[in-house]
């Protein structure tokens, strides 16, 4: 194995979260975004996530760290991943696996819920269909994608794109985004600054 490599992919890495620092649309969304969500926390609302692939790992991992804790000691907050094996694959044994979020979406989702969807091409037929149905059950919802957005980003409430067309990039940015959004939480949760 080289070292060399290892450095450049490392370097590859540490360039794309240097791209999206240098955004501030981009910083303005993840902090709107992190607002949105603790708002729903402090009105005891639920948080749900969903992903493809990947994606469902950063929405586990989202989801995870909510309910158990990130750093801080404190109340379990309400998050749920949509990911329950045995619903999933009886929803797209008989309906289709475009509908397997969105029917978890219509079942639990209410009026001030927030939805996290994680895609990082933006146009998967199951995130399309979380999306729209948000939209209709009132949940507001929040998109990390990358590459253009895909048709995903002009569906969600706030739209965070990840500066980046390669997937490992991608993901890289959102696992960030993820662990800044769990702090912001924590923080604003025990009445520390942010």
């Amino acid at each position: 194995m080289s070292s060399k490599l290892v450095k450049e992919l490392l370097q590859k890495s540490v360039d794309a979260k240097l791209k999206a620092i240098s955004s501030q649309p981009l910083l303005d969304l993840v902090a709107k975004a992190a607002e949105t969500l603790s708002d729903c926390v402090s009105r005891n609302g639920l948080i749900m996530a969903c992903g493809n692939g990947g994606s469902t790992c950063d929405a586990m991992h989202l989801t995870e760290e909510l309910v158990a804790r990130y750093k801080r000691e404190r109340r379990g907050i309400k998050a749920m991943h949509l990911m329950d094996s045995s619903v999933l694959t009886c929803w797209a044994n008989d309906y289709g696996f475009d509908g397997v979020f969105a029917r978890q979406i219509e079942t639990f989702g209410k009026q001030g819920d927030v939805l996290v969807a994680f895609s990082t091409s933006g146009n998967s037929k199951n995130i399309l269909s979380a999306l729209e149905v948000s939209a209709r059950n009132g949940v507001q919802s929040i998109l990390l994608s990358g590459k253009d957005g895909g048709k995903a980003a002009k569906m969600a409430n706030i739209s965070i794109v990840a500066p980046s067309n390669d997937t490992e990039r991608i993901q890289e940015i959102h696992l960030t985004i993820v662990h800044i959004f769990c702090e912001i939480i924590e923080r604003k949760l025990l009445g520390e600054a942010v």
